[in-house]
């Protein structure tokens, strides 16, 4: 297993050093345009080898595509992070060229790479990822969701008084601070609801708090956050490399399922060594069915500036 990770800024070098840790991949290749920066980061990691007891090996580079090539899986966090008071959508018009060069790049490289999309706005970049490269649905992925629905268990736990490990739940529609949809109703406690452990409006506020996750960390960070997105980003390659047909909310190319069509945006997806195996379309409720859709409209107007 080979991963490129393209951009090592924050998000990109814990990307990186989540990988090496958990010991899956043979080979972590790190790329950035800023001159000894990837090698800088690659070599940092690298002498955490024997103190963190992994082999995979970290390599940087300056540009050189080359370098990345025969990679299984690629994940793009190139492009400039939010800023406090910034939405995602307002990276659009610095991001969207970046991705496109960097997919195009990437594939010239690695024709059979699979694409893990993490630059915002994350759904549109994984939609002009699609078009960009004409790959195949199964073959790129938006990462958002993995991250939104692991933010959304830290509120549930700490609203519950649990440990992470007893809560379970999800976050499908758009990763936007208005977009996204936490699935309170179906969220549990080791199979019970999480409504009967707190009240309604307690779960509102949990609610509420999962949406504005990435701006709460911006506002107290002064940019976006880093360890969180790189772990989840980790899992998910993790889940290509073994093949363990894990499922994660995840951004996908949608040709009708949920009533959508030719959008990306979050759904429940089984993620194994081709990439995307198969959607879940699960049953919701006529409330969360509109905020769906309501999410995929916003997410299509974001895809329009393209």
């Amino acid at each position: 297993m080979k991963v490129t990770v393209v951009g090592a800024g924050a998000v990109g070098a814990s990307c990186a050093e989540y990988i090496a840790i958990k010991d899956f991949a043979a080979e972590v290749v790190l790329i950035d345009i800023k001159e000894g920066f990837a090698e800088g980061k690659a070599m940092d990691l690298m002498q955490t080898a024997s103190l963190n007891g992994f082999d995979t090996k970290i390599t940087g580079t300056t540009g050189d595509y080359s370098k990345t090539a025969g990679s299984d899986v690629a994940v793009i966090t190139s492009g400039i992070p939010r800023k406090p008071g910034m939405t995602r959508e307002e990276l659009i018009s610095t991001n969207a060229g970046i991705v496109k060069s960097v997919a195009e790049n990437l594939i010239k490289e690695s024709p059979d790479v699979i694409i893990i999309v993490v630059s915002n706005p994350m759904d549109t970049m994984t939609y002009l990822t699609h078009k960009a490269t004409g790959l195949p649905k199964h073959r790129v992925i938006g990462m958002g969701g993995a991250l939104d629905s692991a933010r959304f268990k830290y509120r549930l736990a700490e609203a519950v008084g649990a440990p992470i490990s007893d809560i379970d739940g999800m976050v499908i529609g758009g990763h936007s601070d208005t977009g996204m949809i936490p699935l309170t109703r179906l969220a549990t406690r080791n199979s019970v609801p999480v409504s009967e452990f707190v009240s309604e409006d307690r779960l509102e506020e949990v609610k509420q708090a999962t949406k504005v996750g990435g701006a709460t960390l911006t506002k107290l960070l002064g940019t976006s956050a880093w360890y969180a997105p790189g772990a989840a980003v980790s899992a998910m390659v993790q889940a290509i490399a073994n093949d363990s047909k894990k499922m994660f909310p995840c951004s996908c190319l949608l040709n009708g399922e949920y009533g959508l069509d030719d959008i990306c945006i979050g759904v429940p997806t089984i993620i194994g060594a081709k990439g995307v195996e198969s959607i879940v379309e699960i049953e919701l409720s006529d409330a969360e069915q509109a905020d769906l859709t309501a999410s995929a409209e916003a997410v299509r107007k974001t895809n329009g500036l393209l």
